[in-house]
């Protein structure tokens, strides 16, 4: 089920009411059966894959708690746990992309062998719900988590609803005790819920479908567009890609609070960050933490030196590219960010420039450097083949000219009007305002003049909303939540 759905705006307030109105003790079984029908909506039988997952690391770690101590035996039912959760994300996700390239290289060598291909339905969420399952058992096995005894809870851990299929990737010590305690009705979670819905779906139906729209228009047919409209389609999917995540997150985290369930938040102004590391503990960050502390600390993080360091954020970036789809151009996002990440560690910027450059407009023009450089990567992340990727960066070396003409050419192809430039500029402004009124923890208003500007606030942002979904509406290209097809 989509969040950007009807159907959506019908089940959130239908699951909240009767939660509110069920009595404590079966309010588990309430959210679990609304769950498992928020999975099934699209594809029954791919609840199937869901409940294997579920109890497999039941079990696991069920059997990680009894023979604590029996190190053998802990690592038999762990090495179970990642190797079902892998095995099916293998499958599922990569397995006919492996097979795909494996074909293409025995035929450009001229090979008869061609290995099988499944052709299988990838399942939404499939790599939010292993990896979420996955971090409970490896917890369980460190000692950091108590196996959850409980199965109607720990089935909820693994699919509640508002973070099912897109996170974030909440770990079993935050969510786990969220989900069992006795939740009361309070009109800051109301409140906040509602905000953050607000915040949300403004960020992904007004600012990411629009941004899309013209990012659509230059990638429909790259090889006729010209570099600047190539550069300004890179720049606004930067903008439709954190909107469309980050809009996302919100409104799970949105739909959860409604319930008393605080999520973490998952985007944190990425693209105020003064250099790629500062970015990516912005950028998706239960990703990121998921993979610090299961992949990169275990492989000795920055303890065993320099070139060991620069080696583990290469096998960290890579896997976590590919962690995103089965493309070629998602291993190469992640290894685009792992250079960059690998240059700053070894010229030591943070320490080297950061004081330099520590005035206002100093850390600005870190702020846009760094955007310039996720541009190659927003279109990494965004090219469907290496095919189109080479076709994207021969129009930005070759694709240059001056002049009205070349400019209003530019302007033709990403669709943009004088209109359509006025709708951006308020989409852009409202953005700037989001952070602030969609705050996670926001205190009660205390005075007048404080409820006076949130009414303000709410006035400004409805007013632009009504404006841009106007604009939306002509062109009817709403679109699903990118992060669904991971």
């Amino acid at each position: 089920m989509n969040f950007n759905s009807g159907v959506f705006l019908v089940f959130l307030p239908l699951v909240t009411a009767a939660y509110w109105l069920l009595p404590h003790s079966l309010r588990s079984y309430w959210l679990l059966a609304a769950s498992y029908f928020f999975y099934m909506y699209a594809n029954p039988a791919l609840i199937l894959l869901l409940l294997a997952s579920t109890a497999v690391d039941y079990c696991c770690g069920r059997g990680i708690e009894r023979f604590r101590g029996r190190r053998g035996v802990m690592r038999l039912f762990l090495l179970v746990s990642i190797c079902v959760n892998l095995g099916l994300l293998f499958t599922f996700k990569y397995f006919d992309f492996f097979a795909g390239t494996v074909n293409a290289l025995c035929a450009a060598a001229g090979l008869p062998y061609r290995a099988p291909e499944l052709g299988l339905i990838l399942p939404v969420g499939i790599s939010f719900y292993t990896f979420q399952t996955m971090s409970y058992t490896i917890d369980v096995y460190r000692g950091d988590f108590p196996a959850e005894r409980d199965i109607v809870s720990f089935a909820l851990y693994v699919t509640y609803f508002p973070q099912l299929v897109a996170g974030p990737i909440e770990s079993p010590q935050s969510l786990l005790p969220q989900l069992k305690a006795e939740h009361r009705p309070s009109w800051e979670d109301f409140t906040a819920g509602i905000r953050l819905l607000l915040c949300g779906f403004f960020r992904k139906c007004v600012v990411a479908d629009f941004c899309g729209i013209h990012v659509n228009a230059v990638f429909s047919s790259v090889e006729q567009a010209n570099s600047l409209a190539v550069c300004c389609a890179g720049g606004l999917f930067c903008i439709q890609m954190y909107c469309d995540f980050a809009g996302y997150s919100e409104i799970a985290a949105g739909s959860a609070r409604l319930m008393g369930v605080r999520l973490m938040r998952n985007f944190d102004r990425p693209y105020l960050a003064q250099s790629y590391t500062e970015f990516f503990r912005r950028w998706h960050i239960s990703l990121n933490r998921w993979f610090t502390s299961y992949v990169y600390i275990p492989l000795g993080g920055g303890r065993r030196g320099r070139a060991r360091k620069l080696l583990n954020i290469l096998i960290v970036f890579t896997l976590c590219g590919l962690w995103h789809g089965a493309r070629w151009t998602y291993v190469l996002w992640g290894l685009y960010a792992a250079f960059w990440l690998c240059l700053e560690s070894l010229l030591d910027v943070k320490n080297r420039f950061g004081p330099r450059w520590d005035c206002p407009l100093g850390r600005l023009a870190r702020r846009c450097v760094m955007f310039l450089i996720f541009i190659p990567a927003a279109l990494l992340f965004r090219a469907e083949s290496v095919e189109q990727l080479g076709a994207v960066f021969r129009r930005l070396f070759t694709g240059w000219g001056f002049g009205g003409a070349y400019l209003q050419a530019a302007l033709d192809q990403l669709g943009l009007t004088a209109l359509s430039l006025i709708q951006l500029a308020l989409c852009l402004t409202a953005m700037a305002k989001l952070y602030a009124w969609g705050q996670y923890d926001l205190p009660a208003a205390k005075t007048d003049s404080q409820s006076a500007a949130r009414l303000c606030a709410c006035v400004y942002l409805t007013a632009v909303t009504a404006l841009c979904w106007l604009a939306l509406l002509r062109t009817q290209d709403a679109a699903i939540f990118a992060y669904f097809q991971f």
